[in-house]
């Protein structure tokens, strides 16, 4: 029997993209895929469902207006304590052997609130922290801002602030690529969207790191 030292670890895999890229389409393709093939998996996103993660979901949704530094100072402590929880925290996951696949990381606080804030501040706070997991690859699922605009507004849902106008949409692709200028040391994989999902869903896997 493996002894609990002997655990290999999980992978942290995120997924990154505009609202509208298709991003959890293919966070789904990968996890059902690595199911099939033995792989324990846990999925999860941020803003998580802890009490932080609801005052989040209540700024984006316009309901309460927050400065880009509330959001990110916000966005940090939801991001520890999703990292920390003792049931089901990202490092506890990880310790035990799960690959844990989530759908937007720090990296989304960076092109979002680092649009409006001090872009080096956020990152700083982020990446320093030692509670912070650093994934071991990041999907960025990319899409020109028209096709994502048009996609969101299919839905005929709600739609929250950063969805609203397509400029918007175009300033967060930019940040993001600007981001990852700044990144070199992640393992970032640009994967564009066009094809079909499946065809993605093939170039996200070759990407991946070995278990």
């Amino acid at each position: 029997m493996m002894s609990e030292n002997n655990i290999k670890k999980g992978r942290f895999i995120v997924f990154e993209g505009l609202d509208g890229s298709g991003k959890s389409t293919q966070m789904n393709l990968l996890c059902d895929r690595l199911q099939r093939m033995g792989r324990t998996v846990y999925r999860t996103a941020e803003p998580t469902e802890l009490t932080t993660g609801g005052l989040i979901r209540d700024a984006l949704a316009g309901n309460y207006t927050r400065t880009p530094e509330e959001l990110s100072a916000l966005f940090l402590s939801d991001r520890i304590a999703h990292n920390v929880n003792p049931q089901n925290g990202i490092i506890k996951l990880l310790n035990d052997g799960i690959d844990v696949v989530c759908d937007r990381y720090y990296y989304s606080s960076f092109a979002y609130q680092g649009m409006d804030s001090d872009l080096d501040w956020v990152m700083a706070m982020n990446v320093n922290c030692p509670t912070i997991t650093k994934p071991d690859v990041c999907f960025f699922i990319d899409v020109p801002s028209e096709i994502a605009k048009g996609r969101v507004d299919k839905r005929g849902a709600f739609l929250e602030i950063f969805e609203r106008e397509e400029s918007t949409l175009a300033r967060i692709r930019q940040k993001y690529l600007e981001v990852f200028e700044k990144l070199k040391d992640d393992n970032i994989v640009i994967i564009p969207s066009d094809g079909t999902p499946e065809e993605v869903a093939e170039k996200v896997f070759a990407n991946l790191p070995k278990a």
